[in-house]
C-alpha cells in the first residue's frame, strides 16, 4: 500500500495530532509543513525530519499531497481550506470549521465545487464519555429526549485563553463560538437536530479587571501554562487585546423541538464538563468526562435526591488526548482520505455548531436579544450527508 502524503498548516499545539497520520511504511505520512514561525518549523522538524518546511501554506499547493491537517489559529480556517480545496487536495480543518457562518458555507461551497473531501476535527465525537451517552440515548434508556443541559468548567481558562489569540474577538468571534463549538456538537448529536433560535447573555466578568498584560506572540503554548497560576485574580501576562467573554450562558431551540442550555465559565477551580440529558423516561448525566468518571441513568420514580442510579455506566478510554479520541480522530481522517465513506464527524454539523456559537455571541452582545439560524442551502445538506458523494 502506497503511503499517503501529507502536510501539516499551523505548527501550534493542536499540530501535534498528525502525529498519528505519521506512519512511513505504513500507510501514511508528513512530508511537508508549513507556519510563519521559524521556530515552530524548526520543532515541529525534529517530529518529522524527512519533511521539508515552509513559511506560507501555499507553498504545499504544488507538492502533490493527498490531506492537510489545518491547525492553525480559527481566523485562518477559512480561506486556507478553501485553497487547498480547490487544489484538490483533501483538508482536515481543526474545529471550528470557520468563525462565522457565512465562512463556513464559503468553506463547504469549495468543498461541493472542488469534490475535495472536507474532515472537521469535532474530536469530542470520539470521546468515551460521549459515545457511552449516545448509545444509552440509541438504546432507550431515557426515552425521546426532551432537553439538554451542558456546564462546562474551564478550570485553566486563564492560561488557555486568555494569554493569546484566543482572547481577540476579530481571530475567534468569541469563547462561546471558539471553545463552546464542542458542546454544542456534541448536544447537538445527542438531541438528533440542529439549533433553530438561540438567546444568550455574558460578560467578561473577572479577567478584565487585570491590567498586567504581555504580548506573547513570540512564545509557545508550553511558555505561559502553570497549574501553579492560582486564584484568577493573580494571573499575570494576560492578552493585550482581551474583548471576548470569560462567562456566559445560552438558551437553543432544535428544529426538532428539543431545547438546550450551555453555560461556560473560564474561572472555576476544576476543569471537565457536565452534560445533563432529560428524556420522556428519565434522564442521564455524566460525573467526570474521563476515566474514572461515570455516566449514570435515573428512570425510577423517586422523591428527593438519592446518589444512587438505575443504571451507572464507567467512562473507559485514556488520561490523554481527549481520552484517547484524537487517534480516532485522525485515523478516521487516513481512512476518508483513502477510501471515503461515512464517519462520526460531520461538515454539516460543524456548520451546525458554529452557526449555533455564532448566533448566540450576536444575541449575548445585543443584551440577549434572540437570532435566527441561517438556512444552508439544500443542496449542500444533500451532498455531505450523502458522504460527499453526487
Amino acid at each position: 500500500m502506497t503511503d499517503l502524503r501529507f502536510g501539516v498548516v499551523g505548527l501550534g499545539a493542536r499540530s501535534r495530532i498528525a502525529q498519528y497520520a505519521h506512519r512511513p511504511g505504513e500507510g501514511s505520512e508528513v512530508v511537508a509543513l508549513a507556519d510563519p514561525s521559524a521556530p515552530q518549523r524548526d520543532a515541529a522538524l525534529e517530529l518529522y525530519p524527512e519533511a521539508t518546511g515552509y513559511a506560507d501554506h501555499t507553498d504545499l499547493l504544488d507538492q502533490k499531497l493527498d490531506g492537510v491537517f489545518l491547525t492553525t489559529p480559527d481566523d485562518l480556517h477559512e480561506d486556507p481550506a478553501i485553497d487547498f480545496l480547490q487544489a484538490g487536495i483533501n483538508v482536515f480543518v481543526e474545529k471550528p470549521l470557520a468563525i462565522t457562518t457565512e465562512g463556513c458555507d464559503r468553506v463547504l461551497q469549495a468543498a461541493y465545487d472542488s469534490g475535495s473531501r472536507l474532515y472537521v476535527g469535532h474530536n469530542m465525537r470520539h470521546m468515551p464519555v460521549v459515545l457511552t451517552m449516545r448509545k444509552l440515548i440509541q438504546d432507550g434508556a431515557i426515552g425521546d429526549v426532551k432537553a439538554i443541559w451542558c456546564r462546562h468548567f474551564v478550570g485553566h481558562g486563564g492560561d488557555f485563553y486568555f494569554k493569546d489569540w484566543h482572547a481577540d474577538r476579530s481571530r475567534t468571534t468569541g469563547l462561546l463560538l471558539q471553545k463552546g463549538a464542542h458542546d454544542i456538537d456534541v448536544m447537538h448529536w445527542l438531541a438528533g437536530g440542529y439549533t433553530t433560535r438561540v438567546n444568550a447573555m455574558g460578560a467578561l466578568t473577572l479577567y478584565g479587571g487585570i491590567t498586567d498584560r504581555q504580548d506573547r506572540s513570540g512564545q509557545r503554548f508550553k511558555d505561559f501554562v502553570s497549574n501553579d497560576n492560582w486564584p484568577p485574580l493573580e494571573q499575570k501576562g494576560l492578552a493585550p487585546v482581551m474583548d471576548v467573554e470569560d462567562l456566559s450562558m445560552a438558551n437553543l431551540l432544535l428544529d426538532n423541538g428539543v431545547f438546550l442550555t450551555y453555560e461556560q465559565c473560564h474561572y472555576t477551580p476544576d476543569y471537565w464538563r457536565n452534560y445533563t440529558v432529560i428524556g420522556t423516561h428519565g434522564r442521564l448525566e455524566n460525573f467526570g468526562d474521563g476515566p474514572g468518571g461515570v455516566v449514570k441513568v435515573w428512570n425510577s420514580r423517586r422523591s428527593g435526591y438519592r446518589e444512587d442510579a438505575d443504571v451507572v455506566v464507567e467512562i473507559e478510554g485514556d488520561s490523554e488526548n481527549h481520552g484517547g479520541a484524537d487517534p480516532h480522530l485522525v485515523a478516521e481522517f487516513v481512512k476518508f482520505v483513502r477510501d471515503g465513506g461515512a464517519t462520526l464527524t460531520s461538515p454539516i454539523a460543524a456548520r451546525a455548531a458554529v452557526a449555533a456559537g455564532y448566533a448566540a455571541t450576536q444575541s449575548l452582545r445585543a443584551n440577549g436579544v434572540p437570532q435566527d439560524i441561517p438556512a444552508l442551502d439544500p443542496a449542500l445538506i444533500a451532498y455531505f450527508d450523502n458522504g460527499q458523494t453526487r
